[in-house]
């Protein structure tokens, strides 16, 4: 079986130009043709000579994989279903907005936080992604050209893979790679240790952390993470970087009713964030099936809101994408769904 050109950074191309005995300069002009030029074949590096197209093709292929189905919610949305090695299917979600277009990509097939409301949870752990399977949610659908943000907030815990995110991440930002600013970039986590520390010292992109509710005991009935990954050691550990410039934190609160949404919600999240330059989303809860959480009011959510700016924390609603084709946070399963179509 042929190995995968894409995923590889700047110094993995040149050992692979090395091995193959090709000029030194071969691997920065395959890192343009791969991340730059999107080529989706070896044949079309022209600039390279014939005999290095050969020797490489005769290794490699592209690693690019096409998605095998697509849904379109009312509201623009797409749901894009991809293969992966682990045998099962993964999901990545476009989400246009006016100028903008994000992609939530996915990091793993399954997830093993095990949150309570969480499709993609319910399935456990079934492997991480490449760092091709990666990227190739990016170029190999239609708007990978106009997509203007990307955020590692789709299937899984980007964190628990974090070798193949972080090279993920600098093909993404290095000059020989897309040379996106960080700035275009969010990584979501549930706040995973030590993970979380190389992640901050490794790259300059924006962070997310998945908080829910303030209360550490009943934060552990939705997430049995904390049992693990306490959310304040996740905020002492936050509390030593600079939130105040380029880069920037919030926190996603997914709000359930009679559950997390109360004026004591509310003020113990003001204590605790306090000091931390960041900013709260409000995430109204996306109903599962056969889940006995349901979704706060709209007008509970609002109070919410209001009372976390009132008390000096910057907190948005966050408005839902997607929820029709299942495609709205906390709904990817990577399940194939009859009535899609490309």
């Amino acid at each position: 079986m042929k190995k995968k050109l894409l995923g590889n950074t700047l110094p993995q191309l040149q050992e692979i130009a090395a091995r193959l005995s090709l000029p030194s300069f071969a691997a920065r002009q395959i890192a343009d043709w791969l991340y730059k030029k999107k080529v989706d074949s070896v044949e079309g590096m022209t600039n390279l000579s014939k005999i290095a197209r050969e020797k490489l093709g005769s290794l490699y292929d592209m690693g690019r994989v096409a998605p095998v189905q697509v849904q379109i919610s009312s509201d623009g949305t797409k749901k894009y279903l991809f293969p992966c090695h682990t045998g099962g299917f993964i999901e990545s979600v476009m989400i246009p907005d006016g100028e903008r277009a994000t992609l939530c990509v996915s990091s793993q097939a399954g997830c093993r936080m095990g949150c309570k409301f969480c499709m993609t949870g319910r399935q456990g752990f079934k492997g991480n992604l490449e760092t091709a399977e990666i990227i190739s949610q990016i170029l190999s659908i239609p708007e990978s050209d106009a997509l203007t943000n990307i955020v590692f907030m789709g299937m899984g815990e980007p964190l628990d893979n974090l070798e193949n995110v972080l090279r993920s991440i600098e093909i993404l930002t290095a000059d020989w790679g897309f040379a996106w600013s960080p700035k275009r970039i969010t990584l979501s986590s549930i706040g995973v240790m030590p993970a979380l520390k190389e992640f901050l010292d490794g790259s300059r992109v924006h962070l997310a952390i998945s908080l829910h509710n303030p209360f550490p005991e009943q934060r552990r009935e939705l997430m049995p993470v904390e049992k693990a990954f306490p959310i304040m050691e996740t905020l002492d550990l936050i509390r030593q970087y600079d939130f105040t410039g380029q880069r920037r934190v919030s926190f996603e609160y997914i709000m359930f009713d009679r559950l997390n949404d109360t004026k004591k919600h509310a003020d113990a999240l003001v204590r605790m964030l306090r000091g931390i330059e960041c900013r709260v989303n409000l995430i109204r809860f996306h109903a599962i099936p056969d889940s006995p959480l349901s979704p706060s009011p709209l007008p509970v959510i609002e109070q919410f809101r209001d009372r976390l700016n009132a008390s000096g924390i910057t907190a948005t609603v966050r408005a839902s994408r997607g929820e029709d084709i299942l495609a709205a946070c906390g709904m990817l399963s990577g399940k194939s769904s009859p009535d899609s179509s490309m």
